[in-house]
């Protein structure tokens, strides 16, 4: 059956090699910094909106400390993997980028309820916009499949071969192919860049809710809890510590139930609880 072949992406600047992955997440945080100020101005908090940008440099420390710490410890447990360029996965990127920043916002004396609810939009954005750099580089792709839409990752990180594959993922090698076989999957990275543009549609829509601050990214957290629960149906993991399901998935599924809780406890305005906008008018 026929079905697509992807080369990976990346520009050649004399000495220099731009990859896909570095350019997208390079975008990324630019889209979140852009999504996140503008919302702080049109919520009426210019004060915030300025420190938007060393929060950012927060974040990019909290991901890149957290993604590490999460490949480490949970997928290759060999501390020598902290000298390279590889291994930045989301879950600990998300956590430890939430503690970088919780801790730039509380010795600001800032508000976190206030900094998480403007920034789940753009967090969201980042997402959809990083997300695209693993399809460019061929990286987190899916199980084999059958589809004129499955994607054949020759050159990819890892490459797709079938024995590749069964040694990372513990993919069974297909009757009739050998180890070099290149192998047609799903390409998740294309599944979650469609699902976190969507996400973000949801979020951007419901921006100027009418409850707690910290109430839409409780919103957040069920959404992207949630995708990330349905997109590892598809993906080529071989993590499952925890009967059917994978590391990724359980720590999906908590992140959903913290958002839940965080929305119940945001829904009302109240003491300690104030509205998303300065006064109580809308702007």
């Amino acid at each position: 059956m026929d079905h697509i072949i992807h080369h990976p992406f990346e520009i050649t600047l004399g000495p220099l090699t731009l990859t896909g992955f570095g350019i997208a997440v390079l975008l990324g945080f630019v889209i979140a910094q852009i999504v996140c100020q503008r919302e702080f101005e049109r919520r009426g908090h210019p004060t915030e909106a300025q420190a938007i940008p060393d929060l950012v440099f927060a974040s990019v420390l909290g991901m890149l400390v957290g993604g590490k710490l999460y490949y480490i410890l949970v997928i290759t447990h060999d501390w020598r993997d902290l000298f390279t360029r590889s291994g930045f996965v989301y879950w600990g990127g998300l956590m430890g980028g939430v503690l970088f920043c919780w801790l730039y916002i509380t010795a600001k004396k800032y508000s976190f309820a206030r900094f998480s609810d403007v920034t789940a939009a753009g967090i969201m954005a980042g997402y959809a916009v990083g997300r695209t750099g693993c399809w460019a580089v061929g990286d987190d792709y899916g199980r084999p499949w059958a589809s004129r839409f499955a994607v054949a990752f020759p050159e990819g990180a890892p490459p797709s071969t079938a024995g590749i594959m069964n040694q990372l993922f513990g993919t069974p090698i297909p009757p009739g192919a050998t180890p070099d076989t290149v192998l047609a999957v799903y390409p998740t990275q294309i599944f979650e860049v469609a699902m976190a543009t969507a996400m973000f549609l949801v979020l951007w829509r419901l921006r100027g809710h009418k409850h707690a601050e910290g109430w839409l990214f409780g919103l957040y957290c069920v959404l992207a809890g949630l995708e990330r629960f349905a997109v590892e149906f598809f993906r080529a993991k071989d993590d499952r510590f925890f009967g059917p399901l994978t590391a990724a998935q359980v720590i999906g599924l908590t992140i959903a139930t913290i958002g839940v809780v965080v929305m119940v406890m945001r829904r009302e305005t109240g003491p300690g609880r104030p509205g998303i906008y300065p006064t109580a008018t809308t702007s």
